[in-house]
Parts: structure tokens; sequence; C-alpha cells
């Protein structure tokens, strides 16, 4: 170490401070060529510039492409160079792309930079005769396309239609074709017991119950918001009907629905269940967007009915699937019909979590024609004497 520094240390490579470097130098404390320095602060500037401002005149005015250019070279209108500089001088940013920019000045530079549309090649129109058109249709699946396709091209001819208003009779008369297709399939894959719709309900006959009440249950929210039912009512009362035909309008809407009984649905799966295969069963009961559940309590389950009802059931309610049930019997006595309380109170929270109980009363649909009257409880007790009921279809006499 001598006078104060390594030994082999480079005299010209040691730190100057800012107070003693001359100033006259660019660059960092260092000595070294500082990045950010200005251009025009280098050495050799005044010699380029001169340069430039000889070409700039020869070259006359022009708009300069480099939107850092520094002012008073190119910036301004009407004053342009061949080359331009940044802001912020050359070594200026990471990418080198910002060290110069081409103007654009003369008139044969901008018609070569001008982007002109590529041509576009006409297609040749293929000429095929009738026998080669069917099997293009039968490769796109057109049948129906397939079948009116020459009346349509007749109709056509005869009352001078435009080439669009051909093509739009031929994909609307197509579209509503499949869709009809795809409905009638629906509705046979859904095993209904009847056809019924909403408009040939009788609302009139129900005492408690208005069409406006359905409204929610006859739209699409019905099946996206995994909203479920279940009608009560005594016999005759129209709740199959009702069912069927909100399970017939989720079809419409574009869903598929399942129509069973409770039954039906018991017996399959306590099978299943026997020969360890409820797994596989129960997709038949969860993959449609809707199941209509018909007649519980009508008949006598087996010990399996609450747990197996129960699958079905918690599988739905956790992908938020509708649910249409249809009973006779109260919901405090489901316990009873599934021999078990507790999965019944199970089943019965989650149907109703995002559901609607709605009791039909009114006459019996079936017998309405024959007008039978229950009776009245004035007159039964009337017929009470000591205890003893009176007859169920008692004789008229002179007192009545």
């Amino acid at each position: 170490m001598k006078n104060g520094r390594l030994e082999g240390e480079d005299v010209e490579s040691m730190p100057v401070h800012s107070d003693l470097r001359l100033k006259h130098q660019t660059g960092d404390t260092g000595g070294r060529p500082s990045c950010r320095s200005s251009f025009l602060g280098a050495p050799g500037t005044k010699f380029f510039v001169g340069l430039v401002e000889k070409d700039r005149r020869s070259r006359g005015g022009g708009k300069s492409e480099n939107p850092d250019a520094v002012p008073g070279f190119s910036s301004d209108v009407g004053k342009s160079c061949l080359w331009t500089f940044p802001r912020h001088g050359f070594f200026h940013g990471p990418w080198i792309h910002r060290l110069c920019f081409r103007a654009v000045n003369t008139p044969k530079e901008k018609t070569m930079t001008k982007n002109y549309p590529k041509p576009v090649s006409v297609l040749a129109v293929p000429k095929l005769s009738e026998g080669q058109l069917e099997p293009l249709f039968r490769r796109l699946n057109l049948a129906h396309t397939r079948r009116t396709y020459q009346e349509v091209v007749d109709r056509a001819e005869k009352e001078n239609w435009s080439y669009r208003d051909f093509l739009a009779l031929l994909l609307a008369e197509e579209v509503a074709h499949r869709k009809q297709t795809r409905l009638q399939r629906c509705t046979r894959q859904a095993h209904f017991p009847f056809f019924k719709t909403i408009d040939e309900f009788d609302f009139t006959l129900q005492s408690t119950l208005r069409q406006s009440l359905l409204g929610s249950y006859l739209g699409p929210d019905f099946v996206t918001e995994g909203r479920s039912l279940i009608l009560y009512g005594k016999e005759g009362r129209g709740k199959t009907h009702l069912a069927v035909a909100i399970g017939y309008r989720a079809i419409q809407n574009g869903f598929e629905t399942l129509c069973t009984t409770a039954a039906q649905l018991i017996e399959d799966l306590s099978n299943a269940s026997a020969k360890g295969l409820l797994h596989q069963a129960l997709s038949t009961y969860t993959r449609p967007h809707v199941i209509v559940i018909d007649e519980i309590g009508y008949l006598s389950y087996g010990p399996e009915a609450a747990n197996v009802l129960f699958h079905v059931v918690n599988d739905r309610y956790l992908k938020k699937r509708p649910m249409i049930f249809t009973t006779n019997k109260p919901l405090s006595q489901w316990g009873k019909v599934l021999h078990d309380d507790d999965l019944a109170a199970a089943i019965l929270d989650r149907v109703l979590e995002r559901g609607r109980f709605i009791h039909l009363g009114g006459p019996s649909g079936r017998t309405r024609h024959l007008n039978l009257e229950e009776v009245s409880p004035a007159k039964a007790d009337r017929l009470r004497i000591s205890g003893i009921n009176g007859s169920e279809f008692p004789e008229p006499t002179s007192s009545q």
C-alpha cells in the first residue's frame, strides 16, 4: 500500500469526488461515461449537429415520426431531419430501438410505406347436380333442409327472392325443426304418466291456488336457481297435473325432466343398493335438470325408503337441481311414511330451503261431474245421537 491506496490499483479507476471533477468532464464520479448523460454534452456534438443541420436544410421540412425527439431538432412542424435522437440521450432506456427513428419525408417514401389491401381470391362456383347435394346435406346433418330445399328453391325462383332471404328461410326452417325434434325427444324420455300443460289446468276449482303463485316455476329461473316444490292435497286435486305441466315447461325452456313415482324410485334404488350398485343407479335420478317424484305416501315402502330417497335429495340439493314432489300426506307424517323421522326431516329441510309448499284444495277434478259434497260439520252434529254416528247415506224422510 502506497500513498493511501493499494498497489497495482489504477489511478484512473479511482472514484473522483464531485467537487474535484473538471467542469468539462462527462460521466459519473468514477470517470465512466454516464448512460443518462445528455447527448449534447458528449464530445464531438458540435460537429455532428452541424452535419444534421446541414442535412435538414437540404432535405426540406417534414414531420418526424419520433415522439421523444429533442426540441429544436425535429419535433416542430415543418422541421425534420434524417435522424432524430431521444430526449434523454443516446443511452437512455434499455432498448436499442430507441436510439433513432427514421422520418418519412418524401412522397415516394410515403407511397412505399402505404398499406395496400391484399387481393381477395374469387371462389369458383362448383357445379353440383341434385344428387351430389345429398351427401353434403348428410355430412352437415341438415336432415330437414335436405328434404325441403328443392321446394324452397322453386318458391324463391318464382318470387324472385334475394340470396339473403333464401338462406334466411332455409336456416330458420332447420332451427325450428330441430327445436321441435328435441321437444318431442325430451318429452318422450321424461316418462310422463300423461301429457298436460299449464293452460289445461282449471284454477277456478282451487280455493287457495292462483296461477300467479306459480309464475316463478314456469320460467328458466326455476331450474337455474335450483328451486323445489311440494304439492300437497287430497286425491283428484290436480297435483300430478301441475307437476307434469311444470316439468314440461322446463323442457320447453331447454332443460331435461324425469318423472317417476316414489314407489318406483325407492324400489329401484333399494335393489341396486342390495347389489352394491347404488352409486351407478343414482345417476339416473340425479342427472336430469328437473325430477318429478309423484305419489309420496300412497303406497307402503321398505325399510330403506328414507335412506335411498335421502341420497337422491341430498345429491340434487348440492347441485342445485330442482325437485317436485306430490303427496297426500302432511309433512308431519313423512317420517312415518319413510320409516325414519330424522331422515324425513333432513329431506324436507333440503327441499324447502329453496322451495315452496302448496296446498291444493277444492273438489276433486275426477268426480266433480257427480256434484258430490262432503257432509258439513253442522249436519254431522244433528245426525250424532248418544255418541252413535248416523248413516253415511241417510234415507230421505218427511222431517227432512
